[in-house]
């Protein structure tokens, strides 16, 4: 094993979940009868660039397929800060109708929409079909591609470079990390922007979010980590935000390295403190883990066997690449967790892989009447409580698993 970022091939441990089937293969009903592939679900720190990354078995294909069922549309607190964003995007950089945009990993549409309400020429790069799909419905432009170095340069040659490129959630989903970043470097105008959203491997470590890992994420990510990336690949880290999102994330901002109109923000310094206070230029921090990680698994089994003995139905909501590393890794199936419910009609009718646990609308949540149901993507625990909030009538009570076992009356 190399390191994606350094080539080295010293590593320290971090997370070992043994064997898991693609997060978001999700099965139809003929398929029940036929063997899924499980493939290592290893992670470890480079002990040279402290990059934390999966060991690879597989093809980016395998992971981000046709018929890829992730759609970010359908969470409304993810639109308005889809929606917040490009607002204060236009605010911050001034962005008009002679500027463009462009999004890498633009999904179903869910942030460009907004762009294109605007007023503003936007592009989006979304390999998957599915998705891709649902966003020129939406009637925004979309490459259907991977994004790296040599799709970049033929963008330039289409007019496309950049005042400013969103990547949320996308950049620790790509096993090329270098040449993703120095995409980066050659689509941007000479003083444009790039941000990037992911999730703070600070909060993971902190909060026992073990279950964000699943093969799609190829790394988990630092301020630490990313700097370095950046700055060997063309890019200069000149702002940073903290948000909630996904157990909370980092928003970067970054600019050509030669770019001198984006002067570094005192914000860059502070997150770097905190996670040098944290222990994350430490390799030996990063093996805390595992054992959160377990703690987390047998808190979720006793619950789950509890309930049985009780006599109590349980069911979960949302069929979350997240939940089903937690229900994988803890050996959970049918007989403990009898469905799950899901908003998204392309997951409706399916199975969960691995589990193989049926993925079920919400009227079948309504006629189940479970006791206790189980928030599989705990970072939008908020809504969906509101959004089921039905459940107390007939005496349900909510339960998350992460950071530990709760049961929410």
């Amino acid at each position: 094993m190399k390191c994606r970022h350094c080539g080295s091939d010293r590593f320290a441990p971090f997370l070992d979940l043994g064997t898991a089937p693609p997060s978001n293969s999700y099965l139809r009903r003929e398929e029940l009868a036929a063997p899924e592939i499980w493939y290592p679900l290893v992670i470890r720190v480079c002990e040279e660039c402290l990059l934390v990354q999966t060991e690879d078995f597989a093809g980016r294909e395998t992971f981000f397929s046709d018929s890829y069922a992730y759609f970010s549309s359908f969470s409304q607190s993810w639109l308005k800060h889809a929606e917040t964003y490009v607002d204060a995007m236009i605010g911050r950089f001034g962005l008009d109708a002679s500027s463009r945009v462009v999004e890498i990993a633009a999904n179903d549409g869910y942030l460009l929409q907004f762009v294109k309400a605007r007023g503003i020429a936007c592009l989006g790069v979304e390999p998957t079909a599915s998705t891709a799909a649902a966003a020129r419905d939406k009637g925004i432009e979309i490459v259907s591609d991977f994004f790296g170095q040599e799709l970049a340069q033929r963008l330039v040659s289409e007019g496309w470079q950049a005042d400013l490129m969103a990547a949320n959630n996308v950049l620790a989903h790509v096993p090329d990390i270098n040449d993703f970043v120095a995409g980066f470097a050659a689509l941007l105008k000479p003083e444009g922007v790039a941000t990037f959203e992911f999730p703070h491997i600070l909060n993971m470590i902190a909060e026992s979010q073990f279950d964000t890992a699943y093969h799609e994420h190829y790394s988990y990510l630092s301020l630490t980590a990313v700097s370095r990336i950046f700055e060997a690949n063309g890019l200069r880290v000149f702002d940073v935000e903290t948000t909630p999102w996904h157990g909370g994330s980092l928003r970067v901002f970054a600019c050509r390295g030669a770019s001198a109109t984006h002067a570094l923000n005192a914000n860059v310094t502070h997150v770097l403190d905190q996670e040098r206070r944290a222990g994350l230029s430490d390799p030996a921090t990063y093996a805390e883990m595992q054992a959160r990680a377990l703690s987390v698994r047998d808190g979720f089994l006793e619950f789950l066997i509890a309930a049985r003995r009780e006599g109590l139905r349980v069911a979960a909501y949302g069929a979350a690449a997240k939940g089903n590393t937690l229900i994988n890794f803890s050996g959970v199936k049918s007989d403990l967790l009898e469905a799950v419910a899901d908003k998204n009609p392309a997951k409706q009718g399916l199975y969960l892989p691995g589990s193989r646990i049926p993925i079920v609308d919400e009227d079948a949540l309504r006629a189940l009447r479970p006791e206790r149901v189980v928030i599989l993507p705990w970072n939008l625990k908020d809504e969906i409580m509101q959004q089921l909030s039905y459940i107390r009538g007939w005496g349900g009570k909510f339960v998350t698993a992460i950071p530990s076992l709760t049961v929410h009356d």
